[in-house]
């Protein structure tokens, strides 16, 4: 399926690596994903900041190569969704966790260098080897999509909106976005919000901070799947392939070819589903390895009562 209208955006933005999974890996599922199984929660109540009593998009990044003085070999970045939001950080030195809480979090709350708004959340951090800085995206509004950066992965600087409806039209939300470096430059996955349904769009950039591309047409519709809503997106290359994962409004996680090119659509079914801890829902997927064994960390329960957990590769 060839299509791809363009539009330029006007900002910034960040990059992170790609997620290519071990071909150790028993393929379990579509695009041979393997099963992950419920570890445990990643975070231990109570915690210091916990406006809501709810937390989504988690985002696992590991730092032990990256900078020195990290508090641990792994950050974990995640945020409330209501009002007010705030972007959080946690550390351990394993996937497998728990986490520890950053006693400084939020590091980015609702009260932005240009202006104050409602909350802010689902953050997305990526590592920028060219300016050795983490680029950390987050949305607030539902309408625009920002960018900070940091050298330590804690204290971020220089908020930037790089995406809004605007640039897109016929949107009336722009957010969940992760960026990842891919074949020489970096592609935006996010979800768009299209006549009332929840859609996958991207966009590219030569340097992950500004001279953004944006599709005027969705990467993945949810029609296909049987569903009315897609969101959480998260590219993943295996097979010499590039796949985006993410979650429908029926709980349950899926995978799509979008090929290296982003110009395929080829839907390829359920890869994981809720079990017994997931009180009916999983979402928002963010995946690492660690000694060989991978993870995928992600929300669990109803949106606006979800906590943030770890499966393992079984």
């Amino acid at each position: 399926m060839k299509r791809r209208s363009l539009l330029q955006g006007a900002a910034a933005t960040g990059a992170a690596g790609l997620l290519a999974l071990p071909s150790a890996a028993r393929a379990a599922g579509p695009a041979g994903m393997p099963t992950y199984t419920y570890l445990r929660d990643a975070l231990k109540m109570p915690l210091s900041y916990n406006p809501t009593g709810e937390f989504i998009f988690p985002c696992i990044r590991g730092v032990y190569d990256k900078i020195s003085g990290a508090r641990g070999r792994y950050y974990l970045y995640y945020a409330p969704h209501e009002k007010p939001g705030g972007i959080c950080v946690a550390w351990a030195n394993s996937l497998a966790g728990p986490f520890t809480e950053f006693t400084g979090n939020p590091v980015i709350d609702n009260v932005l260098p240009s202006t104050t708004v409602s909350h802010v959340s689902s953050p997305h951090v990526t590592w920028d080897a060219a300016t050795r800085q983490f680029f950390l995206y987050y949305h607030g509004e539902n309408t625009t999509t920002r960018v900070a950066r940091s050298s330590d992965g804690l204290t971020f600087r220089d908020e930037t909106p790089i995406l809004s409806t605007r640039l897109v039209p016929g949107l009336t939300e722009t957010s969940y976005a992760r960026v990842f470096a891919h074949s020489g430059r970096y592609v935006m996955v996010y979800m768009g919000v299209l006549a009332g349904k929840r859609r996958i769009y991207h966009g590219w950039s030569p340097n992950g901070w500004d001279q953004w591309l944006f599709a005027q047409t969705p990467l993945i519709n949810p029609e296909p799947d049987g569903l009315t809503d897609i969101s959480g997106p998260s590219v993943v290359t295996r097979n010499n392939t590039t796949y985006v994962a993410y979650h429908g409004n029926d709980g349950r996680m899926r995978i799509t070819e979008v090929g290296n090119a982003f110009n395929r659509e080829t839907h390829l079914g359920v890869f994981h589903s809720p079990g017994p801890a997931d009180n009916g829902r999983v979402a928002a997927p963010s995946f690492g390895t660690d000694g060989g064994v991978e993870y995928m960390f992600y929300e669990a329960g109803a949106r606006l009562n979800a906590r943030i957990c770890i499966a393992r590769a079984t």
